[in-house]
């Protein structure tokens, strides 16, 4: 399925490249960069419109977010109950002020748990306590203005493994056992949804993906733990029993 054209805007905060609205804290009058001509991507947004291709930008620093969503929504005013699906791959680091204009252009924030985690330990030190506190990883900030969270390993930058990135999204726990903001947590039932079908949805693809219902891709697995239930130490540990695709038996432990 050919659908969607991906930009990337700006880089990664830890090594400085992410596009700020402020310099960082850490490294005097530097605001990162964009990767890509704004102008450029304003021609690929009015062309994706057009011909009904899904947009997904890169965009991580709270610069790179806020120039995606206006480039966003001067194609999306055109019409707004179109079923665009646009994304915004990342969304890291958000100023405060532009998290509901995600819902107000019906942009889907396409985030990677295991980032909080992984990224914590310098965070704070890039952006300082205050900017982090209120703009970094902001999943339950996202999913009370409505906004459609996805979720996904972002491999090969992290492992494959989705169970260490859904233990992550319910806790934002780092390896040190410390909670990163916790305020910022998914409920169990959140963190799955945005796994499957926040996904499916993200990709057009919901009547056949996301969900175990009749008539739709019998893609299983079957887990050694209730995701929903057990201890919350017992997420890490959380084997996979049985891997069912397509109806068909692929692995069993």
């Amino acid at each position: 399925t050919v659908k969607s054209v991906k930009v990337s805007l700006d880089g990664a905060l830890g090594s400085y490249g992410a596009w700020l609205l402020e310099p960082y804290t850490d490294r005097a009058g530097w605001m990162g960069q964009n990767t890509f001509n704004v102008d450029s991507l304003r021609a690929i947004a009015e062309f994706c419109w057009n011909n009904n291709l899904q947009l997904c930008v890169h965009a991580i620093g709270d610069r790179a977010n806020r120039e995606t969503i206006n480039i966003f929504s001067e194609q999306i005013k055109n019409d707004k109950n179109k079923d665009h699906r646009w994304r915004i791959e990342h969304a890291q680091h958000v100023n405060p002020a532009d998290i509901p204009r995600f819902k107000e252009w019906n942009i889907i924030a396409s985030m990677q748990s295991v980032h909080c985690t992984s990224d914590a330990p310098f965070v704070p030190k890039r952006l300082g306590d205050k900017r982090a506190a209120e703009g970094a990883y902001m999943w339950k900030a996202f999913l009370n203005e409505g906004v459609l969270v996805t979720n996904g390993t972002d491999v090969p930058v992290e492992d494959v493994d989705p169970l260490t990135c859904y233990y992550a999204a319910v806790t934002r726990k780092t390896k040190s056992g410390e909670a990163f903001y916790p305020a910022q947590c998914m409920t169990r039932e959140e963190a799955i949804y945005s796994y499957t079908m926040a996904n499916a949805l993200a990709d057009f693809e919901e009547k056949e993906k996301g969900s175990l219902e009749p008539g739709k891709l019998a893609d299983i697995v079957m887990l050694s733990n209730n995701l929903l239930t057990c201890n919350e130490d017992d997420i890490k540990n959380t084997k996979v029993k049985l891997t069912i695709v397509g109806g068909k038996v692929k692995y069993r432990q």
